[in-house]
């Protein structure tokens, strides 16, 4: 947007769209839909977002007056389809769903399983496969294949997979298997060989099926075939469209055209479930997530992230069709609590991998970064797509997280898992899996898809992926990627940063019911229709707390949130808010711009506003700085001493940084909260390299004898080193013998010493070894020795130089969202 059309705020970060100028017929028509409301502030937004004829309002806000698509649509594809099903009933042969572990799989799946479940007998002429996350990934897969032969399936339909697996395909083919293929994701360059592939992307960008998402693409089939034969079916097929709006909204496609009709539709079946409970699974997800499922948000805050995070900490998600569409009450509340500590489980992996992950980027240089690429072998790969969509939109860079596999080197499976593994170096046995994601509308299926020579596997569309390749392969892959995007912006990363648009300026005056029943007439809201943002200035916060979010049991779990009130001087009381992540010594204590959306808290039966941004007004940002600079003793070292006085609240730093950005973290913080900061980190521990090595050697020991786990967070207190330390000291004990797994966020080690054995090893080979293990000891060695020259330099530094060197990296900088 150029400024010409924009109002900038905070050095272009922010912008704020300029008041429309609509005719009044469009107000009129807008407040005859808003049931009483003024209308105005709907009428603004709509017609920013490009509605502004009549029947296309009156479709957008009325499913009542919009006219759904046929699934004949599709054309030949899905008559196709639907001619091979019914012959597959007349003959009896057996029908399996191919489905996947995301949301949008899980109730597609759920979808032909009850809606083709009217024209095959389940369990008998009809079953679903669904991938395991951690061990198969996305997609059709050979051992999967097998194993619905030897079951005697005659015919697959895939849901949400499947487009680009033409040798899978083929290999089904052999064996005598047809496949039809219903999905959205990107498409191949030939024709598979199938009875059908219905694929949202083979119709024109403008049609209204366009933008169908997996579960709505299924839901199209199940449509088909009641209208051929609409005697057979005992079910509303009306009956399927609370799983096709969790499916839609969960998987974040475009609410346009039938997306949004099918999903309004969907909702209005949703909200209905505390009542009817007529799917039970879904009942009990909404209570446990204190939801009630008349909202969009229920789906993308509360029930799509609790399917999904079953396959992302224990890989299988079939149960979950199960929980969507059992009748039996007890079986679904069993399902609903495992699913609810699967996502207790998430949330706290996700917190802990974004911070690790902050760690890393600590140490680059982004100015040259247009993408980021990093990898750890500790990081679990369930959580990976969540934290590089949540890295990418705060970095403004598409992010791409992977995690490192040690194959197996039993000689049975090496060179089975070698192929697997696309690996043609027979001396690497190594693989990285994980996930893509992208922002500023950079196409990441493109940009991934220009080094696929250096992929084993990729699959995905624009805006999210997930890939694997060689570890070997790594840094040429981060390289080329690189540059190839450079090439195509024709600049750095440093000018990637996404804007935060606000679409409305509103005072806390007008914050209430009336305006958040007005703004609800535009959800559901999502890609293509946002959720409104609402830009409220010169105000202030009161009211402010922190605490760690509990589980459905009362525990806590590690994700934080801040509670507040938000003031301005239009009215004499506060409104309640909230800010996701965030600690309340963030929240600046002088008058700020916020970016805010407005939310219903369920729970306390009220609205709220969600913090999105804030930036203390500009003036008195400076001001702030201005007067802390001035301060000699803004900063109070007590560095192996204990604060003396009374009444004194400074920030304390207890822990010797090894860089000036973790010291310039502290210092941001004291001057938001308008705080002294107290330098009082004892003095550093001098334990020699030697000495830490015969410590991790005793740990390793420990653990190899009893068998038990440890987190790398327990490694690094026990041996007071940080995590990249810690994990070449877990290098080298590889190197001498030691078998090092890891699993989510935990180490196991145990004594395997075959490289070391005397017998069948020649002398050549056993130098090798012992070089290899000289080599890895000397790097963890090293590394140990900068970490303590750093901290002792950081325990030595005059306060003096602290002070000069970070007031003078704060005069240009606001606050940073963490």
């Amino acid at each position: 947007m150029s400024e010409s059309m924009s109002e900038s705020i905070s050095q272009s970060q922010w912008q704020v769209l300029p008041p429309p100028d609509f005719p009044q017929w469009f107000l009129k028509a807008v407040k005859s839909h808003t049931k009483g409301y003024s209308g105005h502030y709907a009428a603004q937004l709509l017609w920013q977002r490009g509605i502004r004829e009549e029947k296309q309002l009156a479709g957008f806000l009325n499913p009542d007056l919009y006219q759904p698509t046929s699934p004949f649509d599709f054309g030949e594809q899905i008559e196709w389809a639907v001619k091979r099903l019914l012959q597959a009933r007349e003959a009896e042969e057996k029908v399996a769903i191919w489905g996947d572990f995301d949301a949008d799989g899980i109730t597609a799946t759920s979808v032909l399983w009850e809606g083709l479940g009217q024209f095959f007998c389940q369990h008998q002429h009809l079953s679903y496969y669904i991938p395991n996350r951690l061990t198969e990934s996305h997609g059709l897969n050979c051992p999967g294949i097998d194993q619905l032969n030897a079951a005697g399936v005659k015919l697959i339909v895939t849901c949400d997979t499947g487009s680009t697996n033409l040798s899978e395909i083929d290999y089904a083919h052999q064996l005598g298997m047809d496949v039809i293929i219903t999905d959205h994701h990107t498409l191949p360059d030939d024709r598979p060989p199938v009875v059908s592939i219905i694929n949202s992307r083979y119709l024109a960008e403008s049609h209204p099926l366009f933008h169908l998402s997996g579960v709505a693409v299924a839901y199209k089939l199940v449509e088909a075939m009641y209208q051929r034969s609409p005697n057979i079916p005992q079910q509303r097929l009306e009956n399927l469209l609370d799983l096709v709006a969790i499916g839609l909204i969960a998987d974040l496609v475009e609410l346009s055209g039938d997306c949004r009709y099918l999903a309004q539709r969907g909702i209005e079946q949703l909200k209905q479930q505390l009542k009817t409970r007529s799917r039970p699974g879904i009942a009990r997800l909404l209570e446990l997530c204190k939801r009630s499922g008349d909202r969009p948000t229920d789906i993308s805050f509360g029930l799509g992230p609790r399917i999904n995070a079953v396959s992302r900490i224990q890989g299988d998600a079939s149960f979950c069709v199960e929980l969507l569409t059992s009748k039996d009450e007890k079986r679904c509340e069993q399902l609903a609590l495992e699913t609810e500590l699967a996502n207790t489980r998430r949330m706290s992996l996700q917190k802990d991998i974004t911070k690790q992950v902050k760690d890393k980027l600590a140490q680059l240089d982004l100015s040259t970064t247009n993408v980021i690429v990093l990898e750890d072998p500790q990081w679990p790969v369930g959580v990976l797509g969540l934290v590089a969509g949540q890295i990418a939109q705060e970095y403004g860079r598409p992010t791409i997280l992977l995690s490192t596999v040690l194959l197996s080197t039993e000689s049975s499976d090496r060179e089975s898992q070698l192929g697997e593994a696309g690996l043609e170096d027979k001396h690497s046995y190594s693989i990285a899996r994980g996930s893509a994601r992208s922002v500023n509308n950079i196409d990441l299926y493109e940009l991934v898809n220009s080094q696929a020579h250096l992929l084993h596997r990729f699959g995905g569309h624009p805006f999210a992926a997930g890939l694997s390749l060689p570890v070997d392969n790594i840094r040429l892959f981060r390289e080329a990627i690189n540059q190839q995007l450079a090439q195509k912006l024709g600049t750095t990363g440093a000018l990637m940063m996404p804007a935060i648009e606000a679409d409305l300026v509103v005072k806390v005056a007008e914050l209430g019911k009336a305006l958040f029943d007005e703004l609800k007439h535009l959800e559901p809201c999502g890609m293509g229709n946002p959720v409104p943002k609402l830009l409220i200035k010169n105000c202030w916060f009161e009211q402010v707390w922190n605490r760690n979010s509990k589980d459905f049991r009362g525990r806590k779990v590690q994700y934080i949130k801040t509670k507040f009130e938000i003031w301005d001087d239009s009215t004499s009381m506060g409104f309640p808010g909230i800010w996701w992540g965030h600690y309340q010594d963030e929240v600046p204590k002088v008058r700020c711009n916020a970016v805010v959306e407005l939310d219903y808290n369920n729970y306390e039966k009220r609205p709220e506003v969600r913090l999105v941004a804030v930036q203390p007004c500009q003036e008195n940002y400076l001001q702030s700085c201005l007067q802390v600079s001035n301060q000699l003793d803004w900063i109070l070292d007590c560095r192996g001493q204990e604060l003396q006085g009374e009444g004194l609240t400074p920030l304390m730093v207890y822990e010797c940084p090894t860089s000036w950005d973790e010291l310039q973290v502290w210092c941001r913080r004291a001057i938001q909260a308008e705080r002294q900061l107290a330098i009082a980190y004892p003095r550093p521990k001098q334990l020699s390299a030697q000495d830490t090595w015969k410590k991790l050697l005793g740990i390793a020991k420990f653990l190899s004898r009893t068998g038990q786990w440890a987190t790398l967070v327990q490694l690094q207190e026990k041996l007071d080193l940080s995590d990249r330390t810690v994990e070449l000291g877990l290098n080298a004990l590889s190197a001498i013998g030691f078998e090092v797994s890891h699993q989510d966020c935990g180490v196991q080690i145990s004594w395997h010493p075959k490289e070391w054995s005397s017998h069948g090893t020649n002398v050549a080979e056993n130098d090798a070894i012992a070089l290899r293990a000289r080599c890895a000891n000397a790097i963890f060695f090293a590394a140990i020795e900068e970490e303590q020259f750093r901290r002792q330099y950081f325990y030595q530094v005059p306060l003096s130089t602290i002070a000069a060197y970070n007031i003078a990296g704060y005069g240009m900088v606001g606050i940073k969202q963490d």
